[in-house]
């Protein structure tokens, strides 16, 4: 269960956390398992002898440790496939044979601990009880400890560490023969520290690594450009937001596209709600301003980067860390404009995009209220199936619906339960940073509408725009991942 969580966790930089990934760890998983079991039931038939067992033990702490310093060439390879196979091959390579090494353990006790056939059914359900108790352990312990914080590369070294120290202990106390098996590991942990101090020294000069740790939800970054003002977010390897420290702006045409399409549809604006903090310059803008704003933020982890490295300042916001539907579900308060800017790399969760959690929006605002949406899409009639899905959802709950884009792949949805939906303000650009302006200016021209029917009403029941997405999800992450890759 360590590697199986553990290693979509390695994934999810390169693939993301979507279904297919889950998928290809938990299918690689199960054929690796089924291989093992049966491999250790012929071997064990042969010879009961522990040496086998604990040296397919040892060698599977290698391959763990191994996985770590392959994993990003690996995925990197992977991404020339589609995402579906991409992440499956890429958990094949790397996981496969140390899930198998350790399933040849499970027949293997178990012929070692059946001394006649009557006992078989005891001793069976005894090592089934326990392997399932610590899988149980493992679970909670990589889930709630160990991913928050710790570095995943870290995680799976003390994995394999834990794995050899057992190994050893055998090939020492019992065997009386540890020079071989001892070998291995010093040859394993030189490779690593030495692919390790690689990574470390990897960084180019131009660029200088501020703060690095892990979360809940990904590992998070804070670069810093040393020729020019510029400070760069990335969660998971992928860039999620730029920043100038000087000016102290963003250097993303979307975070003023969030904030001025809501002060151009919307009459007044003294209530806010930001579902999805990012490192809290939108917020900040609203704040700015006078407005009261609510934050809902899933990963408390970013607050404290955000307050160090971009300039928020907590205490002028109302932060809850909760998930944006079960906050919105909860919620008795009216607000005049709610931001959608929630992402797990490339894409908004799938779950605040449907028919229901908007209908949860609009009773949170009030009649002149408005909703905008940052998100990722295509207009080629090939691949607009999102974009089209995610109109039609909004126009099933919201009296009047707009689409901007830039056609950089960014959309901005605005979404009213007024039915006449227009500007009441003039855009205000003039204050917007001098790298961002254009983009944002061509994002609030491209006014357009999608072939609505090329996509559905998404809900809660039938929401499968993971699915038909995919190719676009693929190319975006694939784009943000081959971006972050020259840091």
């Amino acid at each position: 269960m360590v590697i199986e969580i553990l290693g979509a966790k390695m994934l999810s930089p390169f693939f993301g956390l979507s279904h297919f990934v889950w998928t290809a760890q938990i299918a690689v998983t199960l054929v690796a398992l089924a291989c093992g079991y049966y491999v250790g039931g012929r071997v064990a038939d042969r010879s009961q002898r522990l040496p086998i067992l604990f040296g397919s033990i040892l060698a599977a702490a290698v391959c763990l440790c191994f996985s770590v310093l392959i994993c990003e060439s690996v995925s990197y390879w992977c991404l020339n496939f589609n995402l579906a196979m991409g992440s499956l091959l890429a958990s094949m390579m790397l996981f496969f044979v140390p899930l198998a090494l350790l399933a040849v353990t499970g027949p293997f006790l178990v012929r070692v601990i059946t001394s006649s056939l009557s006992g078989v059914g005891g001793s069976v359900g005894r090592l089934t009880s326990i392997s399932t108790l610590g899988s149980f352990a493992g679970t909670l312990w990589i889930g709630y400890f160990m991913i928050p914080w710790f570095p995943n590369s870290v995680t799976m070294f003390i994995t394999s560490g834990v794995l050899m120290l057992v190994a050893l202990s055998y090939f020492i106390c019992f065997r009386r023969r540890a020079g071989g098996p001892l070998a291995i590991v010093i040859l394993a942990a030189a490779a690593a520290g030495a692919g390790l101090y690689v990574q470390a020294r990897r960084q180019p000069g131009w660029v200088v690594e501020r703060f690095r740790g892990n979360s809940h939800f990904g590992m998070l970054q804070v670069l810093e450009r040393t020729d020019t003002s510029a400070r760069f977010y990335l969660n998971d390897n992928l860039v999620q937001n730029t920043y100038d420290p000087l000016r102290q702006q963003s250097l993303s045409a979307f975070t003023y596209m969030l904030s001025r399409l809501a002060r151009a549809y919307t009459t007044n604006i003294s209530e806010v709600l930001c579902v999805g903090l990012g490192v809290g310059i939108v917020p900040m803008e609203f704040a700015h301003t006078g407005a009261r704003v609510d934050v809902v933020e899933i990963n408390p982890a970013v607050v404290p980067l955000a307050a160090r490295w971009f300039d928020l300042r907590p205490e002028q916001l109302e932060i809850t860390i909760d998930d944006g539907r079960h906050f919105l579900n909860r919620c008795r308060k009216q607000y005049d404009v709610v931001v959608l800017d929630a992402f797990l790399g490339d894409s908004s969760p799938s779950h605040l995009l449907t028919r229901e959690a908007f209908a949860s929006i609009r009773r949170v605002l009030r009649p002149g209220g408005t909703l905008v949406i940052n998100s990722f899409g295509e207009l080629d009639p090939e691949r607009d199936y999102f974009t089209a899905s995610l109109y039609r959802t909004l126009q099933a709950v919201f009296g009047g619906v707009k689409l901007h884009t830039s056609n950089e792949g960014a959309m901005f949805f605005v979404a009213s339960p007024r039915p006449n939906l227009a500007m009441v303000h003039p855009p205000q650009l003039d204050d917007v940073h001098p790298q961002a302006r254009a983009e944002t200016q061509a994002a609030f021209a491209g006014l357009t509408q999608p072939n609505l029917e090329h996509g559905r009403v998404l809900t809660d029941d039938y929401n499968p725009i993971e699915y038909y997405d995919a190719k676009n999800r693929e190319e975006i992450r694939r784009r943000l991942a081959l971006a972050a890759r020259r840091f």
